[in-house]
């Protein structure tokens, strides 16, 4: 497939669900599963090879609400402020005038419910990012990335809102939570705003995430680093093989409406990425 982000979610869903090979064209703007799946996301020509001389990577993916997405669904302060329509012209101060409606008067977060790896329910925070397998944090080289898409596990990071009075010049501090499952639940009181793979969505409650280990079979050429990791596949993964079949190449006519709507998804999600660096 040929394309961003949001499209390589929609192919790689059907790939899947027919268990036909998959190979990721990354003629995107970001092309962050491109990244993580170890395709050169600088020679476009080059991951063509994947369709006549790919090696096979099984690789997961991951659902909310039966929507299949590559990266990640983020909620909260990020996917209310790419819901306005100032956001692709002003960012940064969309973002900060989206601080007072999510946080609210109080500052305790917003409206969501979630069970924490101890089984303890908590309400409220300031956003949470749910992916498809978990990301580096921190600022160290590699930060913003999976080290694996393989793992058979969500990653789940839950930032809350400020707390402290930032005296001696320290900053507020803001508690993070994160770490991996199988499954995870959010439940509102209403529809919940969302970032899908970069795309501004509007999910109902409750919302629903699962894991769906190894279920996509990647072919990546072998010239490219994902083809390093091929011999390195998680134990679970092992002796299962992609089904034979046969790569079908369509062309289809793209409006420049939808190619500019598609980068401005992708130009959305990774600001996001940025931001979890």
């Amino acid at each position: 497939m040929a394309g961003g982000d949001g499209s390589q979610a929609v192919v790689a869903a059907i790939a899947a669900e027919l268990g036909l090979p998959y190979a990721c064209v990354p003629a995107g703007t970001r092309n962050h599963f491109a990244l993580d799946l170890g395709v050169d996301r600088e020679d476009v020509v080059g991951a063509l090879d994947a369709f006549v001389d790919g090696g096979q990577r099984r690789v997961d993916l991951a659902e909310v609400n039966g929507r299949v997405f590559v990266n990640n669904v983020s909620l909260g302060l990020y996917a209310e402020a790419v819901q306005r329509a100032g956001y692709r012209d002003a960012k940064i101060r969309t973002v900060l005038d989206t601080v007072p409606d999510v946080l609210g008067p109080d500052g305790s977060g917003i409206d969501m419910r979630w069970t924490g790896p101890g089984g303890h329910e908590h309400h409220a925070g300031a956003a949470v990012l749910v992916s498809n397998n978990r990301y580096r944090l921190g600022r160290a080289v590699g930060s913003g990335t999976r080290p694996r898409i393989d793992d058979g596990l969500l990653g789940i990071i839950v930032v809350g809102p400020p707390s402290g009075r930032g005296t001696n010049g320290n900053p507020f501090h803001r508690p993070v939570r994160e770490w991996s499952a199988r499954t995870f639940e959010i439940d509102s009181d209403k529809p919940v705003p969302a970032g899908v793979d970069g795309e501004a969505l509007v999910l109902d409650s409750p919302l629903m995430f699962r894991i769906r280990p190894g279920v996509l079979c990647g072919h990546i050429a072998h010239k490219h680093p994902g083809a390093f990791a091929l011999g390195n596949s998680s134990r679970r993964h092992r002796g299962r093989h992609c089904r034979a079949g046969t790569y079908r190449l369509w062309a289809t006519k793209i409006s420049p409406q939808a190619q500019q709507q598609e980068g401005q998804n992708e130009r959305s999600i990774g600001d996001q990425r940025e931001g979890t660096a």
